[in-house]
């Protein structure tokens, strides 16, 4: 019965000695009453007397710190609508390695203060989930549910090192909250992930990545995707001089449509002509263009020749990046002597500075590299604190990053338990029998309605 239990609660590594309902009184305001059960649980003896970082056997150091001989307790998975706890005695050990301790138990991690089943259903719903439904679901405080993220992150790292393998990486930032606070974000173009995320967006900032990276995997970088960002490029070509350092063609579009706005303001404003449909017809794409906004171009095409011509400009720029290799490099080539000649002082300026990025913007049509999965990154993490209403520390939220797109997140604990029939087995006749009399007594009774 004692391992019936314990594979019930997610762990056969335990004996339960003791089952026992008692009352629980919760809340500091408004006091609530409610039964919740306790597991008297204890390791098996081959998971006992154990460190609990290295997990190696020491010797005995005392019963439990200043509590004594007084049991811990582990929130654990409801068993139905109630609460549930392990409880155990924690005595400590002294570790060679890692000093004194407590000793590992099997059901929870090391300063938990609730068991690996009932963490990793957390991340997974946090990952999934609003973390206003998740709190209300686990009867959990949103600090708990951070410091529980924060563990499985932290675990899911010393077991998968992200770093490893990297040869293409996007750089980008991304604000978090007002006050220009910012996060740096590096992204591996090979999959996608998440792999290294820092407050900050600075060469400091980036330069903590490249300490972790360090320098043998450093060498191996061949690619890196940016924006503009001086010392991003400086940085990179200190610690990775390797790298091909490849501008991101959404950026150097960015620039040309500032530089557009900047006209139509300019020309609109000296004629004294108001459209309201003009922004949007000079910047959207002409297959995305609506009948007002189609008449609108066409009006600006006839009265307004700098502000065509600028339109003009921003078009040829993203034909460069769609035709890329030397077809691009040879649009580009043109369109600098386009713009720098056009005596729209606008565009001017804009070709001084993509002349000087030029290089950089050869190896994006070269390579075909973008920062679009960083950006795809950076939309989530958008959604992730929109859907948090917000993240007081940078920490957390790097943490739920992690999970959700560093590839770290558990899948749902009971997928792991899934049963897998044999042929000598009957349980799966039986569940079968049992699931089409449940089928054949509901059409009976639509039937019968």
């Amino acid at each position: 019965m004692s391992r019936v239990f314990a594979t019930a609660l997610g762990d056969q590594n335990m004996v339960i000695e003791d089952v026992m309902i008692e009352t629980e009184t919760t809340g500091r305001m408004r006091l609530r009453s409610s039964e919740v059960l306790v597991f008297s649980v204890r390791p098996r003896a081959s998971q006992a007397g154990r460190c609990s970082r290295c997990r190696k056997r020491c010797p005995g150091y005392d019963a439990g710190g200043r509590g004594g001989d007084a049991p811990r307790r582990w929130r654990t998975l409801d068993v139905g609508t109630t609460k549930a706890y392990l409880q155990a005695a924690a005595p400590r050990v002294a570790c060679v390695e890692h000093g004194v301790v407590v000793a590992h138990v099997p059901w929870a991690r090391p300063g938990a203060k609730h068991t690996w089943a009932f963490e990793d259903t957390c991340a997974w719903l946090a990952a999934h989930t609003a973390l206003s439904v998740l709190t209300v679901l686990l009867r959990i405080a949103w600090r708990t549910v951070a410091a529980i993220v924060a563990r499985v992150v932290a675990d899911g790292r010393d077991t998968n090192d992200l770093l490893d393998g990297l040869t293409r990486i996007g750089i980008d930032e991304i604000a978090y909250r007002k006050g220009h606070r910012y996060l740096t974000c590096v992204v591996d173009h090979a999959t996608g992930r998440l792999v290294w995320a820092g407050e900050g967006r600075n060469s400091e900032t980036l330069g903590r990545f490249f300490d972790e990276l360090g320098a043998a995997r450093a060498a191996r970088l061949t690619h890196v995707s940016c924006d503009g960002a001086a010392w991003i490029h400086t940085l990179v070509g200190q610690r990775a001089p390797q790298a091909l350092i490849c501008l991101d063609p959404f950026h150097v579009v960015a620039w040309a449509l500032k530089a557009l706005d900047k006209v139509r303001v300019r020309t609109m404003t000296r004629a004294g002509i108001r459209d309201r449909h003009a922004m949007w017809a000079v910047r959207k794409n002409p297959a995305d263009l609506t009948g007002e906004q189609r008449t609108s171009l066409a009006a600006i095409a006839d009265t307004n020749a700098a502000l065509y011509r600028s339109y003009l400009l921003k078009e040829q720029l993203r034909e460069v990046f769609r035709a890329k290799g030397a077809t691009g490099r040879q649009l580009l080539a043109g369109w600098l002597s386009w713009a720098s000649h056009s005596r729209i002082p606008e565009f001017v300026t804009l070709a001084r500075t993509i002349r000087r990025y030029r290089d950089l913007i050869w190896n994006t049509l070269d390579h075909g590299l973008s920062n679009a999965k960083s950006e795809a990154t950076n939309t989530h993490l958008r959604a992730l604190t929109k859907r948090a209403y917000g993240f007081h520390s940078p920490d957390a939220l790097i943490a739920m990053a992690m999970l959700t797109r560093g590839g770290l997140c558990y899948n749902y604990p009971a997928a792991s338990h899934e049963i897998r029939p044999t042929e000598t087995s009957v349980a799966p006749t039986l569940w079968r029998a049992s699931a089409i009399l449940h089928a054949q007594r509901l059409q009976a009774a639509l039937l019968g309605q």
